[in-house]
């Protein structure tokens, strides 16, 4: 029910954007909302609208989401991020508009979409010819992220408006990453322990399950054990790789050489980011 819920959701923003025609736009030329692919998009039913276009001599040179990084989402807590896209035309650019869409076929298998509220771009001229314009995006793990199955590659739908009425539009310009949050723990004892003994490094790696709205281990992964000196600043190499197990617990062994913090460090997955637990401090004696 939630899924259906979402999609249905998604599916009005979409045709509400699709109907809206902003006053900037009285001059008779449509707004580039109103080529954001209607509700059929996201439903299994092949829509009417057209995939990529071009009329006359406007181009897109760049299109940048949330400023180049990845759009990590928690289990409560919305992001909020920017798409700006950067066009020319030789009247000058009066729009340019993004969304993020999920799925193979923006025609029949769309099955996420984040889609801004403002009608139009910020547009910031840097010539005649050129603008960059800015939207406003919300990841919603209450909303639109709705589902694991949306972790991953998203297809950005871009498009670019003259002041002349030309405009282009790419159903997929370029892809952005949506992740898990994750999180990293550890603990290393006995503290103190003698030099030469054995200590004992466990951890928890976890991420956002936006099936269930908690948090969840992150099973089977490699993490690696880091540790550094109490007298300098950076850690050294990876000590050993440990795999978390089926509940995304870790735990090995090391020998005790002098004082210092250990830490766990892992490298990331394309569904979710990396993360170094802060380190533990253990006093050798």
């Amino acid at each position: 029910m939630r899924i259906r819920a979402t999609v249905a959701a998604v599916s009005g923003a979409l045709a509400l954007s699709a109907l809206a025609v902003p006053a900037a736009q009285a001059d008779g030329h449509g707004s580039l909302a109103s080529k954001v692919p209607s509700t059929s998009k996201i439903t299994p039913f092949t829509g009417s609208s057209p995939a990529d276009e071009k009329v006359g001599d406007t181009k897109i040179t760049s299109v940048t989401v949330n400023g180049g990084s990845d759009i990590v989402v928690g289990i409560s807590k919305k992001k909020t991020f920017t798409v700006t896209v950067t066009a020319s035309d030789p009247s000058g650019i009066n729009d340019g508009y993004a969304m993020l869409w999920h799925g193979s076929n923006i025609d029949d298998d769309v099955d996420g979409a984040i889609v801004p509220d403002a009608e139009t771009g910020t547009c910031t001229a840097s010539g005649a010819t050129t603008a960059t314009c800015k939207v406003t995006l919300v990841a919603d793990p209450n909303e639109n992220i709705y589902s694991n199955i949306l972790a991953g590659s998203w297809k950005v739908w871009a498009g670019a408006q003259g002041n002349d009425g030309d405009y282009v539009i790419t159903d997929a310009y370029k892809t952005a990453r949506v992740q898990r949050y994750s999180k990293l723990t550890v603990n290393a004892s006995p503290e103190p322990v003698k030099k030469g003994k054995t200590i004992t490094v466990t951890g928890l790696l976890s991420r956002a399950n936006w099936d269930t709205g908690k948090y969840a281990g992150y099973t089977v992964q490699p993490v690696g054990l880091q540790f550094r000196k109490k007298s300098v600043s950076t850690y050294t190499s990876t000590l050993k790789t440990v795999k978390s197990d089926s509940k995304g617990n870790l735990k090995t062994t090391t020998t005790a050489t002098a004082d210092g913090y250990f830490r766990y460090n892992f490298a990331g997955t394309s569904t979710t980011p990396a993360v170094k637990a802060t380190g533990d401090y253990v006093d050798v004696q």
